[in-house]
């Protein structure tokens, strides 16, 4: 049962803050730099007041705050809290800023006053400016003038000396964000997840882990993965592709899991390189990349440069150990137009997996989605329509193999706010927990799995996972579900998302039927008008079709159209 949130306490994010270095300095001590080392020791000997607004300020967005803003009742006097602060340099005063970096921290109000001061000491610029018309500007146009008779940077207060304020300027916010990556192994969480755990929106499984359980081996690999992220921000901001593809050549990981990280972004950025025509660049970096999709592009690539033979010879060679499904399925596509620019013989068409077709003409409804019309016209009271997609099936399996997926193996957890296994994604997750997996799937051999299915959804309820759905997972779902569901099914069905859960937890039917009387069922994946069949769900219905199971795709025409 989901437990009612917590009264957080005024000082609630000095403690989470607490937790993390206490969390870092204890798994973390051959790691960290002596920078990080001293920064843990000298915040722990600050007042209270300075460590609560040093944190304050670390988890709010940006490095400059001006001090009229960070008034909080629990600190007490802003200025007092800073002084330890400016006098460890952690804080600064007096650090430069360019004039748009200054607009972000004033209103339009306070830049004509500042303006109007300015004016007084620089009569050159004056003469650049019409001040009676600024007025009229809207800020960003007022900020592009302003910055044209202004170019330098220069501190807050000889921006605006008559200011009854200072600014306090964070310079510790690197060293902060390399602590948070140690603590969550990555920089997608933050200190929001504590808040979240505190009031209970989030609650997460207790894995027991050890004092060695940790996300980066070594330093190298912590400096790695900020370098995998600053060049994937650098891209972002307008840096050459190329260049990031280059530094990011130079990378050697020793972890999996980074260099799965790596491998990830290499593609990414080659595709993106792709996409503005940039071929050459696209398929050097093609080439030799792990991702299940790299071999797909780099014949796409040769084909387009009419380079068929290579690009057929890849292609049988990708042929013969495919990495994963949706590649097999792209090489069957591509080979016939191959051998046909290349005067070969067209390979014979294999015989098409045939789907029960269902059309409806239905009045096209003002808010709803095709597929919650469909549902409501096909529902029966002897026969309830659930929209589902591709939550109930994941569902069952998380609750089924829910020991399996929370195992405490060596770096699979390494702190308490992991919805999942870090090792979730790699080739050899389920190999790792070969043992709890064979036991969970062999409970289908007999009604054991509805009972363990329905004891982990009692006694788990509400806990984050990477499978279970909890808020569309509703108890009469489960019910007609493990009544009308057959074991066997549910065997395929998990056996195929254990083979490659990043590609085959998608793509599922959109809706199911339940007849309960006569425990059986159908699932539906519903058409649009002018909607298509995705890649990834013609291999499910193809699954489903192939093990005689109930599927059908229905297209939806609008009866008033």
């Amino acid at each position: 049962m989901r437990m009612p949130p917590k009264p957080l306490s005024d000082l609630y994010y000095l403690q989470n803050f607490h937790q993390v270095i206490d969390w870092v300095a204890a798994r973390y001590g051959d790691v960290l730099a002596p920078e990080e080392q001293a920064f843990i020791q000298h915040f722990r000997a600050l007042p209270t007041a300075s460590q609560a607004l040093l944190v304050r300020m670390v988890m709010r967005k940006g490095e400059h705050f001006r001090q009229s803003k960070l008034n909080y009742q629990e600190i007490g006097d802003t200025a007092l809290a800073a002084e330890p602060l400016l006098t460890l340099g952690w804080v600064r005063d007096d650090l430069a800023l360019s004039l748009p970096e200054l607009a972000r921290l004033v209103r339009k109000d306070e830049l004509l006053l500042l303006l109007a001061e300015q004016i007084k000491t620089d009569p050159a610029a004056a003469s650049m400016l019409i001040v009676n018309h600024l007025s009229k500007l809207g800020k960003t146009e007022l900020v592009e003038r302003l910055t044209e008779a202004w170019p330098q940077q220069q501190s807050f207060i000889r921006w605006w000396p008559a200011a009854q304020d200072r600014l306090l300027s964070l310079t510790i916010n690197a060293l902060c964000e390399r602590l948070r990556l140690l603590f969550f192994g990555t920089l997608n969480q933050g200190w929001a997840d504590f808040v979240l755990a505190d009031l209970g929106i989030f609650q997460y499984e207790q894995v027991t882990m050890d004092p060695g359980s940790r996300g980066f081996q070594n330093r190298q690999q912590l400096e790695q993965y900020l370098q995998l992220h600053a060049c994937r921000e650098a891209v972002e901001q307008g840096a050459p592709i190329q260049d990031a593809l280059d530094q990011l050549a130079q990378l050697k990981p020793d972890s999996p899991w980074i260099q799965q990280r790596l491998t990830r972004l290499q593609f990414s950025l080659a595709r993106q390189a792709e996409r503005q025509g940039e071929l050459s660049l696209a398929l050097q970096h093609y080439t030799d990349n792990a991702h299940p999709e790299a071999r797909q592009r780099q014949i796409r690539i040769l084909e387009l440069s009419a380079d068929y033979a290579t690009a057929h010879d890849l292609a049988m060679q990708a042929l013969a150990a495919p990495r994963c499904e949706a590649e097999q399925q792209s090489l069957e596509r591509v080979l016939p137009r191959l051998r046909k620019r290349l005067g070969q013989p067209l390979p014979g068409k294999a015989p098409a997996v045939e789907i029960n077709r269902l059309d409806l003409r239905l009045p096209q409804p003002e808010r709803q989605s095709v597929e919650i019309a469909v549902a409501l016209h096909l529902n029966e009271t002897d026969g309830p329509v659930h929209y589902v997609e591709n939550t109930l099936i994941n569902s069952l399996f998380g609750l089924l193999c829910w020991e399996a997926i929370f195992a405490p193996l060596p770096g699979a957890f390494f702190h308490p706010f992991q919805s999942g296994p870090a090792d979730l994604y790699q080739i050899d997750f389920r190999k790792r927990r070969a043992d709890l997996f064979a036991e969970a799937l062999q409970a289908l051999d007999s009604d054991a799995y509805i009972l363990r299915i329905r004891h982990t959804y009692s006694a788990k309820q509400g806990l984050q996972s990477p499978f279970v759905f909890w808020g569309l997972l509703t108890e009469e779902l489960l019910d007609q579900a493990l009544h009308c569901l057959p074991a066997s099914h549910l065997r395929i069905w998990f056996e195929r998302l254990l083979a490659d859960i990043r590609a085959n937890r998608a793509g599922m039917p959109d809706l199911i039927q339940f007849w309960p009387q006569q425990r059986r069922y159908r699932m539906i994946e519903v058409k649009g008008p002018g909607d298509r069949l995705q890649d990834n769900q013609k291999r499910w219905l193809a699954l489903c079709a192939q093990h005689g199971m109930p599927v059908q795709v229905c297209h939806v025409q609008w009866s008033d159209a």
